[in-house]
């Protein structure tokens, strides 16, 4: 049969299958997520070991040679990247790009685990993740405030702003950079605690049993069962160093007589700074399979509302990874109908005749 013959003979069902295919191609355009680089899986593996305390040289000869040892026996391997630092090991194994990366990732988590029990026993489990490539931040801003501290502003960002952010659509991750942690200090005077016979041992057993929350089964209460929990006492650092600390004899002393107790913060281990003066930052990350301008676009909506409920706040821009991929979109799009219109004057130029331009004028967005 003669598909040309045929569609000139019965046009009615030709147009309708080509504004059909119009139509699905429309949505389909629409629907498409507008991004800088595609969602690639690729079988790349990363294992995280922590060791703290330990040295560089120990943890390769006790920990990363142990781990490479057992990823070499694995199939469709391809490289191992190691990095060893103070207190951690991380190893990263890239399998051929046939090797699927689930399949992969089971492999390396047996592995792991086989090889755990001689890894040190003081060591944090490892880690075993796959390589996310769109996990990298798209967009980054800084806080700053007239009337909250550094303390009061990493903690609007870790609250206030991290959920509002977490709700927009394709936002996969908030992380705070620089900024300050709330952190109560318990230290300990080694003389009185000597005279009094405890050990450090002691407090922090203690301080650990009585802040700590947990289940306690159920109870029958009004002929219905109820749940029961043991609550953490202590609200404060006041009321922390009011504790009572056992002493040998039955006798009792309080936590302030053997330690100086004070809610402050730790110890800075990142810095964010805005033409040299200190700031709270926070990265903005998309999740994966999400478009980059829909995610900049919810996350800007949302900052101007937070701006305009807190006038106090100055929020500024550090880096911006959505707006050259809607610019580089938007060149697209001129290009393409540019060189439409191109190629139909093209066509006019080389045949004069406007039916044949017409019908090539046509076909060329059908095509499209």
């Amino acid at each position: 049969m003669n598909v040309s013959t045929w569609c000139i003979r019965n046009p009615i069902p030709t147009i309708v299958f080509f504004i059909l295919l119009c139509l699905a191609g429309l949505f389909s355009f629409r629907a498409m997520k507008v991004q800088n680089f595609p969602d690639l899986d690729l079988p790349t593996i990363n294992i995280s070991a922590s060791l703290p305390g330990a040295a560089p040289a120990q943890l390769e000869t006790e920990v990363a040679r142990k781990i490479e040892n057992t990823l070499a026996t694995l199939q469709g391997l391809k490289h191992i990247t190691t990095r060893v630092q103070d207190g951690g090991v991380s190893v990263t194994a890239e399998f051929r790009l046939e090797k699927p990366t689930q399949e992969a990732l089971d492999e390396v988590r047996s592995a792991v685990a086989q090889v755990r029990s001689d890894l040190p026993a003081e060591m944090r489990d490892p880690v075993v993740s796959k390589l996310n490539i769109a996990g990298g931040a798209v967009l980054a801003y800084a806080v700053q405030s007239s009337k909250l501290d550094t303390e009061g502003l990493s903690w609007f960002v870790d609250d206030t702003v991290t959920k509002a952010l977490l709700g927009v659509r394709g936002v996969g991750s908030v992380a705070r950079v620089g900024g300050v942690d709330r952190q109560v200090h318990v230290i300990l005077n080694p003389e009185k605690m000597l005279a009094l016979g405890v050990t450090a041992a002691d407090i922090s057993r203690i301080i650990r049993t009585t802040q700590s929350d947990a289940t306690g089964g159920r109870t029958d209460l009004g002929g219905a069962e109820q749940p029961v929990r043991v609550i953490g006492r202590v609200q404060s650092a006041e009321e922390l160093a009011q504790l009572d600390i056992p002493l040998p004899g039955g006798r009792k002393v309080r936590l302030s007589d053997v330690a100086q107790v004070s809610d402050t913060i730790a110890e800075p281990r990142a810095a964010a700074l805005l033409d040299g003066k200190p700031v709270v930052g926070f990265e903005v990350s998309r999740s994966k399979g999400a478009s980059e301008v829909e995610v900049g676009r919810g996350v800007k909506e949302v900052l101007a509302k937070l701006q305009a409920a807190h006038p106090d706040l100055t929020l500024t821009n550090s880096f911006d990874f959505v707006q050259p991929v809607q610019e580089e979109f938007d060149a697209s799009m001129t290009l393409l109908v540019e060189g439409g219109l191109l190629a139909v004057l093209v066509v006019f130029l080389f045949l004069r005749d406007l039916r044949a331009t017409f019908v090539s004028a046509v076909a060329l967005p059908l095509s499209v």
